[in-house]
């Protein structure tokens, strides 16, 4: 097998016995994602700010264990890592990071305390975990950490100001984990949705192509795992010209942001 055709992540697809933790797991993609894990025989720990719905979650599934955290302070991160280590007897299978903060906003009505909570939630409540569960991870010489960043990553986008840099930052993040993370035996990957029918979503008043549910965007997530990708990215419908869009040198990018949404 050449280079370029081998899989940059094992495989993982039989999910009898496997354990995964998911932080931001009381709605959306997180949520799903823990469903349609559970249903596949996976003991599933799921985390949020939210301890309300995720005891909900766990008490209609048997053997998922809720634990609240708040990803932007670092002791309830640290706190419910340790409580995942103690209920697993060891490191988790999978850490999937799916908390996620998203308000529409614009340079010209710049707000600085919502900049700032866009970090705290997508990027800084990613290192509080990294810091809760590397040590594991490494110590234990394997599992897979996966994180849900976004196609406004990719590139800047109307109304995207604070969203966007933030999942940029993560793509990054997950590359740098990858190159140093892959030699010892850990997976990394990196979850670049499009629209998906959210309560992050729910917020835009703009139309939304492929829009697809949190269901379908799971499934999608499994199908990378299984193929072992680094990268996963979908509906292709719509992905497929957001990353034309980010190859488009500069002049032509901006002309044809401002042509495709009307600013």
């Amino acid at each position: 097998m050449s280079l370029l055709q081998a899989k940059l992540n094992p495989p993982m697809a039989d999910w009898q016995g496997q354990s995964v933790w998911i932080i931001g797991a009381s709605s959306g993609i997180g949520r799903a994602t823990a469903e349609a894990l559970q249903a596949k025989g996976a003991r599933v720990i799921v985390s949020a700010r939210d301890s309300a719905a995720l005891q909900a979650f766990a008490d209609s599934r048997p053997g998922c264990l809720a634990l609240p955290s708040d990803v932007s302070q670092p002791e309830t991160v640290a706190a419910a890592a340790q409580a995942v280590h103690t209920a697993l007897g060891g490191a988790p299978d999978l850490v999937l990071y799916c908390a996620g903060h998203y308000r529409p906003l614009r340079a010209t009505a710049f707000d600085l305390p919502e900049m700032e909570q866009h970090l705290a939630v997508n990027y800084v409540g990613v290192l509080h975990v990294l810091d809760a569960v590397l040590p594991m991870l490494l110590q234990a010489g394997r599992g897979h950490i996966a994180l849900v960043g976004s196609v406004a990553g990719y590139r800047g986008l109307p109304m995207s100001l604070a969203y966007g840099p933030t999942k940029a930052a993560l793509n990054n993040l997950a590359e740098n984990l990858y190159l140093d993370l892959h030699p010892k035996g850990l997976g990394v990957s990196i979850i670049n949705p499009g629209f998906v029918e959210t309560p992050l979503t729910a917020q835009n008043q703009f139309s939304m192509p492929a829009l697809i549910s949190p269901a379908e965007a799971a499934q999608h997530i499994l199908q990378g795992w299984a193929r072992g990708y680094f990268e996963m990215n979908f509906p292709r419908r719509f992905t497929r010209w957001m990353r034309l869009l980010r190859c488009l040198p500069d002049r032509w990018y901006f002309a044809s942001v401002r042509r495709i949404t009307k600013v």
